[in-house]
């Protein structure tokens, strides 16, 4: 298995058994981990700053992280976000908190922000920057 399809069941067989109701932010053209979470039978969106082509099984919406319509988050218990670009971590926090939901992120590399949250071990290195309580 290429470390780019290892990467992607890593985290959706994580996530699959750590949540119900997801977003991935960031989502872009890769929806592999998206796929795993829709196939288990999870709720899963997807956004993205621009308006990327997905599979109609996704639902999607184009919304800035920056300035996120906090509306389209409610219900969720997780935030996650692929490869994001470390600006995004931030904002990424402050919305987990806003709707009290967990945020995981999978760093590009040795990456991580602040002092790197709790890490979780699934076969590659998450990071849980946000847990709802």
């Amino acid at each position: 298995m290429g470390s780019y399809k290892h990467i992607e069941t890593c985290i959706g067989e994580y996530l699959v058994n750590h949540c119900t109701n997801a977003v991935e932010v960031g989502i872009g053209k890769n929806v592999e981990v998206a796929r795993i979470l829709h196939d288990a039978g999870r709720s899963i969106r997807g956004t993205d700053i621009r308006d990327v082509p997905v599979p109609e099984w996704l639902t999607f919406r184009t919304d800035d992280i920056f300035s996120p319509d906090i509306s389209w988050y409610g219900g969720l218990d997780l935030i996650y976000a692929v490869r994001p670009a470390i600006e995004m971590i931030p904002p990424l926090i402050a919305l987990a908190r806003t709707i009290n939901c967990d945020l995981l992120v999978y760093h590009l590399g040795f990456e991580s922000y602040g002092n790197g949250g709790e890490k979780i071990d699934c076969g590659v290195i998450l990071h849980r920057y946000f847990k709802s309580s």
